[in-house]
C-alpha cells in the first residue's frame, strides 16, 4: 500500500525550545488518522512542517512519495483550519461561492467556471450533508454548519489527502458526532486519506483507523483497536502527563484531555 506521507526522523525547535524530536510517522492510503496529544504537544507544527509552511531542521518528511522540498503537487492536498470560531459572520458570499472559490487554485485565478465546475460544487456539498444550503450567505451558518461547508470546499478540488485541524471547535457538542460520522463516510466513500487533529478522540475513536499520541515525541502510532487497548491509568505513560478520560452522553464516547 502506497504511503502518502512518510515522517522520518524528524526534530523541531523554537529557539531553544524542542517542540518535535526524533518523530516518525508513516501514513497509509486510504487511512484516517488521528493525532492526538495535549495542548502544546507540537500537533500544530507538525502540521504546519507537512503542509511545507515550515521547514524541517532534522529529519524528511516525504509526501506521496517525493521529498517535501522537491514536493510540486499541492492541489492533492486540502487544508482545513479552525475557521468557524473565528469566521467573520458578515462575510458576502453564499455557501455555493465559498466551495466554488475551491477550484481557483486548480483552475486558475482568471479561468471562467463551466457547468461541470458548478456540478462538482454541488456534489461536494451534498458529501458534507450541506447540498440544501447552497443560496444561504455563509454567515447565516452554525459553526458547525460552516465547518462542514470549508470541507467541501477542500473536497471540491479533489484532493487525495485531506488534513484538518481541530475542526469540531464551534460545533454544538451534541452534533460532534454527526460530524465525525460525515468524516468516517468521505474515508470511506471516496477513498480520501484524512489526517485529523483534535481531542475528541473517545467521540471518533470507532471512526478513525489509526491514532498518533504525540507530546514533543512520539508516545504511541498505530491502529485504533491497539491504542483502545491502553486504559485510563496507562494514558499517562502515553502522554506524558497525567490524563482523564471524560465520558459523552453517548455510548463508547470520552474525551481525553
Amino acid at each position: 500500500m502506497q504511503s502518502i506521507i512518510e515522517v522520518k526522523k524528524l526534530s523541531y525547535r523554537y529557539e531553544k525550545d524542542v517542540v518535535l524530536e526524533d518523530i516518525n510517522i508513516t501514513i497509509p492510503s486510504g487511512s484516517f488518522l488521528a493525532i492526538v496529544g495535549p495542548n502544546g504537544s507540537g500537533k500544530s507544527t507538525l502540521l504546519k512542517l507537512i503542509l511545507g509552511l515550515l521547514k524541517p531542521q532534522k529529519g524528511n518528511i516525504l509526501l506521496f512519495g517525493k521529498e517535501i522540498n522537491k514536493f510540486k503537487d499541492w492541489q492533492k492536498i486540502g487544508y482545513v483550519s479552525q475557521k468557524a470560531n473565528s469566521f467573520n459572520t458578515g462575510f458576502p458570499a453564499t455557501v455555493f461561492e465559498v466551495v466554488e472559490s475551491g477550484l481557483t487554485k486548480k483552475l486558475g485565478m482568471f479561468k471562467f467556471f463551466k457547468k461541470e465546475h458548478a456540478q462538482k460544487v454541488i456534489e461536494a456539498l451534498d458529501a458534507v450533508g450541506m447540498k440544501g444550503f447552497s443560496n444561504r450567505n455563509i454567515g447565516e451558518l452554525s459553526g458547525g454548519q460552516q465547518q462542514r461547508v470549508f470541507i467541501a470546499r477542500a473536497l471540491v478540488s479533489e484532493p487525495s489527502l485531506l488534513i484538518l485541524d481541530e475542526p469540531t471547535v464551534g460545533v454544538d457538542a451534541e452534533n460532534v458526532s454527526n460530524f465525525y460520522q460525515m468524516l468516517g463516510d468521505l474515508n470511506k466513500s471516496r477513498d480520501i486519506t484524512l489526517l485529523l487533529v483534535t481531542h475528541d478522540i473517545g467521540t471518533i475513536s470507532d471512526k478513525v483507523s489509526h491514532v498518533a499520541c504525540l507530546n514533543k515525541h512520539l508516545h504511541f502510532h498505530g491502529e485504533t483497536k491497539e491504542f483502545e487497548q491502553h486504559r485510563a491509568d496507562d494514558m499517562s505513560r502515553v502522554y506524558g502527563h497525567d490524563v482523564h478520560i471524560i465520558a459523552h452522553n453517548h455510548e463508547h464516547g470520552g474525551v481525553v484531555k
